[in-house]
């Protein structure tokens, strides 16, 4: 049962990241395809039938790991306590861009929450990656699996190690620029004029900063934590997913060369539900890795609910999921077609 709950926890965080980053990635690089007032409102018009919806898949992750695994969500939130609340505050403030932006019709105004969407974009999109790469790393968990991380050290990924060091601003950056290439793709998609071509232009720089900065990332990954590829050709799970990232990241540069933008987004979406499916597999049956040793490290198995609990909540999970992708799947109908931005006094 804790297999089952670890898979699930996965897979939400995969299609929080693939369908919460390509509105990230929207407004990371809003600033460089939107360049007048009906530019931008067209950027918003794009997200804005999704971009709350896709927040409940963040709700989703975070649920899965209070019902299954408490004892990892406890440890984690307090010991990235800071980080949290940073994260939080850029959350509140992105959303409040997007509502707030078009209420008034004052240049001034309106610039200050366009600096204020794109900058919230592109903090949360380094912040989760930095979050990935201490995951990745590990932390200083003691005995009783705790930790408390400051912000930084010497920089260097050994113990004392903080929340940013070489290795995680390596990781927020590839974040940066996936979820930049991924939110570029999906404009390119549901936008037309001047928008769609800069953001098809932006998507293929991108995509190419992606390709050649992945190999770096991974190999990386192996320096700082030499546990993680060796048992992974034994996983049939995370070669799949290996695969299937592979095989979305040449989906991408294939279909933007043809000009098949929908393409582009899908095989977007796969090349990031790839590289966390394969990253989850790999790191199985680990969820906090201690830099001090594999003896203080929580798993799924040291970190998990009873039984029984888990039983009940499968339960919920089952009609709740569906739930969830049937009402993404109607907004994706209802809103099909390139977005048209909203007349003034209306909408976003």
């Amino acid at each position: 049962m804790l297999e089952t709950w670890y898979v699930i926890a996965a897979l939400m965080f995969a299609i929080y990241v693939a369908l919460d980053g390509f509105d990230l990635g929207a407004g990371i690089v809003s600033p460089f395809v939107a360049r007048s007032d009906p530019e931008r409102r067209q950027v918003l018009a794009a997200i804005g039938p999704y971009w709350d919806g896709n927040e409940v898949w963040l709700l989703a992750a975070g649920g899965a790991l209070f019902v299954a695994f408490p004892r990892v969500l406890a440890s984690g939130i307090s010991g990235f306590y800071f980080a949290i609340f940073l994260l939080l505050w850029c959350l509140l403030g992105r959303g409040i861009a997007i509502e707030f932006r078009s209420h008034v019709v004052e240049p001034l105004w309106r610039a200050a929450w366009d600096f204020v969407f794109a900058a919230a974009s592109t903090l949360l999109a380094v912040f989760f990656g930095a979050a990935f790469g201490n995951l990745m790393r590990g932390v200083s968990l003691d005995r009783d699996g705790w930790f408390a991380l400051p912000l930084f050290t010497d920089w260097s990924a050994r113990d004392p190690v903080g929340i940013l060091d070489w290795y995680t601003v390596l990781t927020g950056v590839f974040a940066l620029l996936a979820l930049g290439a991924h939110g570029a793709t999906f404009l390119a998609w549901k936008t037309d004029g001047p928008v769609h071509d800069r953001s098809r232009r932006a998507a293929r720089r991108l995509w190419i900063a992606v390709a050649v900065l992945w190999p770096v990332v991974t190999a990386a990954s192996h320096v700082v934590n030499s546990s993680l590829f060796p048992g992974m050709g034994r996983r049939w799970l995370a070669i799949a997913a290996a695969l299937f990232a592979i095989a979305g990241i040449v989906a991408v540069f294939v279909r933007l060369a043809r000009g098949g933008d929908f393409g582009a987004f899908l095989g977007s979406c796969a090349f990031l539900l790839g590289i966390i499916g394969a990253s989850a597999a790999s790191y199985f049956p680990v969820m906090l890795r201690a830099t001090g040793g594999d003896a203080l490290s929580l798993t799924a198995y040291t970190g998990g609910g009873d039984e029984a609990g888990l039983r009940i909540a499968l339960r919920w999970f089952l009609v709740g999921a569906p739930l969830a992708l049937i009402y993404l799947g109607v907004v994706i109908w209802l809103h099909r077609g390139k977005a048209v931005a909203a007349a003034e006094g209306e909408g976003y």
